[in-house]
């Protein structure tokens, strides 16, 4: 059995913890182990909360909104986050060969995407072709409660 859903969210902050919560339900009512929701869900507040403060053409605006996509497929979750931000710049804003820069265990900002890449089995960083805005894609292989009623089969 397969679910997905899409949500179109203001950037707000208010948006992060909905897009959690629908997340953690659907995932609770298909069965999935709680460890797994609870990396993916994390994953998922880091990257809506970068959409949250980077993804707008202009300081403060929140007439841009965000887009947050996820599926249930099989024996895999798939989690997209896309914005109408300027995107990533040109070289990957501290990304090499796929990977995030790290950041000092202190720091105050930065640690988002280092988080998602430690939480997700596959992750994918870059910036939607054409009119620019930044997509933070991530899935991670489910395991399954032993009463799932949408378990993989």
């Amino acid at each position: 059995m397969s679910i997905w859903w899409s949500l179109h969210l203001r950037r707000e902050a208010a948006s992060v913890p909905l897009a959690r919560r629908l997340l953690l339900g659907t995932m609770e009512t298909a069965g999935v182990d709680p460890d797994v929701s609870y990396d993916l869900s994390i994953a998922l507040s880091e990257a809506c909360a970068n959409a949250v403060e980077h993804g707008g053409a202009g300081e403060g605006s929140i007439s841009e909104g965000y887009r947050v996509t996820a599926y249930l497929d099989g024996e895999r979750c798939r989690i997209e986050v896309a914005d109408a931000g300027p995107g990533f710049p040109p070289g990957g804003a501290g990304r090499a060969a796929g990977r995030v820069r790290p950041v000092a265990c202190d720091a105050e900002h930065g640690r988002g995407l280092c988080l998602i890449q430690e939480l997700a089995d596959h992750v994918h960083i870059g910036n939607k072709p054409g009119r620019g805005g930044a997509v933070v894609s991530f899935d991670k292989i489910l395991k399954w409660r032993e009463d799932a009623p949408l378990a993989a089969v």
